[in-house]
């Protein structure tokens, strides 16, 4: 023993694992359901803005949120898991359905208005056809001096670039987010007041018996309300329709000039024999090439 006092060993003092921040994804993709969760439906701009993430991230998020079985990419946006399956899907799902059906329907259906004619058109997915098919004909057949009244808001957007050869007036009221309508309380005071020469009507179902109806209640009313402001009155359905019925009803066959329709893309064996019992109704069928 030398009478040394021993030093003290240096100690190096590790410091204690911090908590690792959750994955920007996973936090970023949970917003993303709790915003479409919000409508059921969600356009991928939409979710770019409100995400402040690329559309090319809200894609990526919507592939793995679709393997995860959380949502169903659909044209343009996602909808909740199992939406599809519920007896009205959003408007962007079902205008894909039929899609060139609905086009055939709506050149057929637009050929029937002339220059300076007041149309009522009705919210859907194949009155938007039709209204697709007016653009056309003001840009390309000089159709002009047109008064279009309508509740679907998707429909008047569409019809802008017709201005100002037509005019487009929209009817207020409640607005429907999934279907981008109006409807009550107040869409219907608008058309007490005015007399068109043509009413084109959507719905879910044209039967026989039961006439032609449709499975949302307030916009069954207003559908009512176009029909009763209109000389004259068209209903436009896919085939999908025919022989369909749904809870609400707009009219009796009778309460209508013609029936739009297209033949199906595939073979239904029952499609002629509904035409057959249509027209032994006395309602005049179009089908649309």
């Amino acid at each position: 023993m030398d009478g040394s006092v021993p030093q003290p060993t240096a100690v190096t003092t590790v410091p204690a694992a911090t908590a690792v921040p959750a994955a920007p994804a996973a936090a970023r993709r949970v917003r993303l359901i709790e915003l479409v969760s919000a409508t059921g439906f969600a356009r991928v701009a939409v979710l770019s803005r409100e995400l402040g993430v690329s559309e090319v991230t809200v894609r990526s998020d919507l592939a793995a949120l679709e393997r995860d079985g959380v949502l169903d990419r659909v044209h343009g946006g996602a909808m909740l898991r199992g939406l599809a399956d519920r007896s009205e899907p959003p408007f962007e799902l079902a205008r894909e359905s039929s899609a060139d059906q609905k086009q055939r329907i709506g050149r057929a259906a637009a050929a029937l208005v002339e220059s300076g004619s007041s149309v009522l058109l009705d919210v859907g997915t194949t009155t938007a056809a039709v209204a697709d098919a007016l653009l056309r004909r003001a840009e390309e057949d000089g159709l002009e001096d047109v008064v279009v009244i309508t509740n679907g808001l998707s429909i008047a957007l569409a019809l802008e670039p017709a201005i100002p050869r037509f005019t487009v007036v929209v009817t207020g009221g409640t607005l429907r987010p999934l279907q981008h309508s109006l409807v009550a309380p107040y869409a219907s005071m608008l058309l007490t007041g005015i007399r068109a020469d043509l009413a084109f009507i959507g719905c879910t179902g044209v039967d026989a018996a039961a006439g032609v109806t449709n499975v949302n209640l307030p916009e069954t009313e207003l559908k009512r309300a176009m029909l009763a402001a209109a000389d004259r009155a068209v209903v436009v359905a896919d085939p999908s329709k025919l022989g369909r019925t749904s809870l609400g009803v707009i009219g009796a066959l009778d309460r209508f000039e013609q029936l739009v329709t297209a033949a199906p893309d595939e073979g239904r064996p029952t499609f002629e024999a509904e035409l057959a019992r249509l027209r032994a109704e006395g309602l005049d069928v179009t089908v649309a090439e």
